[in-house]
């Protein structure tokens, strides 16, 4: 890390404070690991300075950020890594029984496809005028608040009004 890649603890301190009430205000839990934690706060902050962006710390960033758009934290991946692993796939964020201590975090898989499958997939839907034409994910409705959202699965906790995964239906 240069001098230059430098952040002032003040700076991590107040950006991981802002992270933890928003993750708790959309039902997420941060790692509890608090050194683990502010140092990926430490290092989306300082791909921030270098790429005008929060790009995933475990990652390679292309320093593109169209090309990065699925590794902008909160990334693509989160939800699904949760829901199969109990983690993120750099440890920011963890399940409920993580955050309680219930479980121990493990590696985890990178789901993130190749580079030319991503601009593939890209150059595939930019051409279509229909979502739901070049989607290959269900859309899931919130049946308390109408929240939609495109995933292999609902979400654990609805981030508009916090109803838990069961009130979510197939749109």
């Amino acid at each position: 890390m240069s001098t230059q890649d430098t952040i002032s603890e003040t700076s991590i301190d107040t950006e991981f404070k802002k992270l933890e009430r928003e993750a708790t205000q959309s039902g997420y839990f941060l790692n509890p690991d608090i050194d683990h934690t502010k140092a990926l706060v430490e290092s989306l902050l300082i791909n921030e300075k270098r790429y005008g962006y929060w790009a995933c710390p475990c990652r390679l960033a292309d320093g593109e950020k169209q090309v990065d758009l699925d590794i902008i934290c909160p990334c693509d991946y989160r939800d699904a890594d949760l829901d199969e692993f109990d983690t993120c796939f750099c440890g920011l964020y963890v399940s409920k029984a993580v955050y309680e201590e219930k479980k121990q975090i493990e590696t985890i898989p990178e789901r993130r496809p190749p580079k030319e499958d991503r601009l593939q997939y890209k150059e595939d839907t930019s051409t279509s005028d229909s979502f739901s034409k070049t989607s290959h994910y269900p859309v899931w409705r919130c049946r308390v608040c109408g929240y939609l959202c495109a995933r292999d699965s609902p979400p654990g906790i609805c981030p508009i009004c916090k109803a838990k995964k069961e009130r979510f239906e197939h749109f």
